[in-house]
């Protein structure tokens, strides 16, 4: 066998245009001719949330790290500066696709289905003198009392514009005394609706209205002294990356709080403008900012896409969304009412997200606040959602004197604020809480409860891919163990001791945990599989994960994949591994999936010399997960869960409906769109391309069948946790 030096940089993909690959691959569901209109709005809604943070986090640091004079490359051999301007090529070419999606594929389709989008400067004109007249009656008695009007002189200063917030900017002359131009600017308010909808008209067509052109259609009214010679609408995207020392902080909560009130005036990344702002009133906001021609987006439509969202939410328009998705299914292992520390204590359970209900997870902590037989309750907490039972559970728990240990990880990225609220809420309740380890996130996902019972002390674990967040557990493709295995509870006990002691155990019996040897442990599997390739035995692959640019890794499945191991990976976001490398041959194929629910779990099969080996973790192949974070990779280890995993990742590898792969180019492509791709070279030798495979529509009529096996009927049942019942 050759020897290739697979550390070279050819080998690499820089990892943030390979997200921007992934977010093109999002924008592709608003191009999709299959995907019904309203959900298009979701998705092209969906790619500019996804910009927003991008600028935001990995533009910020790229400029930062430009400025601080950082001259080492990537993995992939690329600059900062390089990258950079790779970069910002990319974002404009792909705002511009955006807004030609929006432009000419949705609002077309929207007004041929009943819903016109009315614009001021072009189509106002079909407005009727009710329609004006309602228009200025909305702006006088609920916009007009909570606008701040701000000119800028010599006396009052360029006002601090907060991040991602819209604005209206103008430049203006006093009516009598002056000769001079002076700029203004009001602030479009978050706290009233952004789409306001007309009284319905007398062709049945609805129309809605944008907040930003009700306003700036009675812009003369707000700065009554100056002739408005100009105006435009203009958004900043700031950076949010905010770093301090953690050695240094007095109080971390403290210091958190004022870096997250910070963010709000970080440096200005980016400034979206109209396409035809005035040059002069450009110049003056550009200047102010201190932002160059490359960091302005010239747009052909409304700043800020996300309103889009607001669009899809509108009631009446349910034919024109997606409707083959069902509510969650109960999990029938878990019945409604029984007893879930009986049932988990019978066999290990596994729970797949959003197919199956958030429920028994919630359950499981709230029998177990209320249960009198139950001693201790531990949880690690990264992101929850406004409104939590999983908190409720926690503050109850204390309350009934059981001894409550909870990690609160403060420096969760744009939960930061929601994770303050809660923690000061369960230490209010009694609870024990951590605030994260020093230099290190906590983004395991795990709940241990101690139990009391007739043979002693027993230990009941959940580890789970996803957040404890009942909200985003109906969006994001998930699974979760139940167990009350020895060792499990074991290592459980000793990872809780480590984060609340820094106690680390001399041994492990199942958890593999980062920073501290999770990364060994995935090299370690990877080469044990090249070993058994070399020596002809069984040799195979799959991976399921959300982002893959970890170079040690990578070079290991190059590696592996040169001495004949069959590698399938199944990535969602940022891939650095390429396919075709010198002497890997046609081993390694990469795909992505892109549907109605965002793939966020991390699934991996090792064939072992015809042993396989299944885990599950909350950790992707990415530096960040397996040397800066606390992580957590799990095994299962019961042969019927083993199947249910087996049978997920099979049936990934056979989807031809939802699915991108990875060409040698560094292109994705669709196998619907490409059907002979997937037949020829690309796909799971297990796929049939005469057969249409959404693997997430698989997913949620298998939950509905397990459900129907179990009761008659799945009549949509949903499992009801015990404290929703009363509500």
């Amino acid at each position: 066998m050759k020897n290739y030096d697979y550390s070279k940089p050819e080998y690499y993909e820089n990892r943030e245009l390979s997200w921007l690959k992934f977010n093109q691959r999002v924008l592709y569901e608003a191009e999709n001719k299959e995907t019904p209109l309203f959900e298009k709005l979701k998705f092209l809604s969906i790619t500019a949330s996804n910009l927003d943070e991008f600028i935001m986090v990995r533009v910020a640091s790229l400029r930062d790290m430009e400025n601080a004079g950082y001259d080492k490359k990537d993995i992939a051999g690329l600059t900062v500066t390089k990258q950079r301007e790779l970069v910002n090529k990319a974002v404009h070419e792909f705002v511009e696709r955006q807004y030609r999606v929006l432009n000419e594929g949705i609002i077309p389709k929207l007004e041929e289905n009943g819903l016109k989008i009315i614009r001021f400067g072009k189509d106002e004109n079909v407005l009727s003198a009710s329609d004006r007249g309602y228009l200025d009656r909305y702006f006088e008695n609920e916009v007009y009392p909570v606008l701040t009007p701000m000119a800028v002189d010599s006396s009052r200063p360029f006002p601090l514009i907060r991040n991602m917030s819209l604005n209206i900017g103008a430049l203006v002359k006093k009516k009598e005394g002056s000769d001079g131009i002076e700029f203004a600017t009001v602030q479009v308010p978050s706290v009233l609706q952004r789409v306001v909808e007309l009284p319905p008209g007398e062709d049945g067509v609805r129309r809605v209205v944008f907040l930003e052109d009700i306003i700036a259609s009675n812009i003369d009214r707000l700065f009554l002294n100056y002739d408005i010679t100009a105006y435009s609408y203009f958004r900043i995207t700031r950076s949010a990356d905010f770093s301090f020392d953690e050695d240094e902080a007095d109080d971390l909560l403290k210091e958190i709080e004022k870096q997250v009130r910070l963010r709000a005036w970080g440096e200005a990344m980016r400034l979206e403008v109209d396409a035809g702002i005035d040059k002069a009133l450009l110049t003056k906001i550009k200047e102010e900012l201190g932002l160059i021609e490359r960091e302005i987006f010239k747009i052909d439509g409304p700043l800020d896409l996300r309103v889009l969202m607001k669009l899809y939410s509108l009631k009446g328009f349910d034919n024109l969304k997606e409707t083959k998705y069902s509510r969650p299914q109960e999990y029938p292992y878990i019945p409604e009412g029984c007893d879930i520390f009986e049932k988990i204590a019978e066999n290990d359970r596994l729970l797949v997200h959003p197919f199956q209900t958030f429920s028994p997870v919630i359950e499981f902590v709230s029998q177990a606040a209320l249960d009198p037989d139950v001693l201790a309750i531990k949880q690690t907490l990264y992101r929850v959602s406004g409104n939590s039972p999983i908190i409720a559970a926690l503050a109850q728990a204390a309350e009934n004197g059981k001894q409550v240990t909870v990690l609160v990880e403060l420096k969760a990225r744009f939960d930061e604020e929601n994770n303050i609220l809660w923690a000061k809420r369960l230490e209010q309740a009694g609870c024990h809480v951590i605030y994260g380890l020093v230099g290190l996130k906590t983004h395991c996902k795990i709940t241990l409860v101690v139990r009391k019972e007739e043979d002693g002390i027993r230990r009941y674990v959940h580890l789970g891919t996803g957040n404890y967040n009942d909200s985003t557990a109906k969006l994001y493709t998930d699974v979760g163990l139940l167990t009350a295995d020895e060792g499990i509870g074991e290592d459980a006990t000793a990872v809780f001791n480590m984060l609340s002691g820094y106690s680390e155990p001399r041994n492990w019996n199942k958890l593999s945990l980062a920073p501290l040897w999770l990364k060994d442990r995935f090299l370690f599997l990877i080469n044990r599989e090249k070993e058994h390739a070399l020596n002809g035995e069984k040799a195979h692959i799959i991976a399921k994960m959300n982002s893959v640019c970890d170079a040690d890794v990578i070079k290991a499945v190059y590696e592996a994949a040169a001495a004949g191991v069959k590698i399938e990976l199944i990535v969602r976001g940022i891939c650095a591994i390429k396919t075709g490398v010198p002497g890997t041959g046609n081993n390694i194929k990469v795909r992505s999936i892109v549907g109605n629910f965002l793939e966020h779990a991390r699934i991996f099969y090792f064939e072992n010399a015809g042993s396989p080996e299944y885990y599950c973790a909350s950790a992707d192949w990415m530096p960040r997960n397996l040397e800066r974070r606390v992580e957590i990779l799990f095994p299962v280890v019961d042969a019927r869960l083993r199947q249910k995993l087996r049978f997920i990742l099979d049936t990934q590898l056979r989807d031809n409906v939802k699915a991108f792969d990875l060409l040698e180019t560094g292109e994705y492509v669709r196998l619907m769109d490409h059907p002979d791709h997937g037949r020829n070279h690309l796909a799971s030798d297990a796929i049939d391309t005469e057969e249409r495979v959404d693997s997430q529509l698989v997913f949620c009529e298998k939950a509905k069948k397990a459900v129907e096996e179990a009761y008659g009927s799945s009549n949509d049942r949903v499992f009801i946790p015990r404290e929703s019942q009363s509500n």
